[in-house]
Formats: structure tokens, C-alpha cells, sequence
């Protein structure tokens, strides 16, 4: 009985493991199937009237992650 439990549980801590180098490799938030929050038009969760600055980050990288590759698009 305790082999069962045992091997159950590696087996649940390998899958964990997969998951979490799959995320830190694509470096992705994570979402649900239906594809998050996002999925519904809603931009931000909070109220708030402008964006904190880890927002503004984010938002200026994706913008220059964008830029990025249409640039590498026109060379192709």
C-alpha cells in the first residue's frame, strides 16, 4: 500500500514539475483554458485610473517585443 502511495506521488510531482519549466520557459502568465481574464475584453482587474509601474513595463516591452518582430517580419 505504501508503494502505491509512493509512486503516486512521484508521479503527481513530476507532472508538477513539467508544468512549472514549461512556464518558465515560455515565460507566459498563466491562464485557464478559455484563455483568462483576457479573453473577456477586460484589460486590467483593478479600478485604477492609470497603470502602476510594473504595468507600464510590461506594457512598453510587449510594445517593443511587437515592434521587434514586425521588423523581422519586413526582412522576411
Amino acid at each position: 500500500m505504501l508503494t502505491v502511495f509512493i509512486a503516486s506521488f512521484v508521479f503527481f510531482l513530476l507532472i508538477v514539475a513539467g508544468m512549472s519549466v514549461g512556464y518558465i520557459v515560455k515565460r507566459q502568465s498563466l491562464q485557464g483554458s478559455c484563455g483568462g481574464i483576457g479573453a473577456l475584453g477586460v484589460e486590467k482587474v483593478c479600478e485604477c485610473p492609470e497603470p502602476c509601474d510594473a504595468r507600464k513595463k510590461r506594457l512598453e516591452k510587449d510594445a517593443a517585443r511587437r515592434r521587434k518582430l514586425e521588423q523581422q517580419r519586413r526582412i522576411l
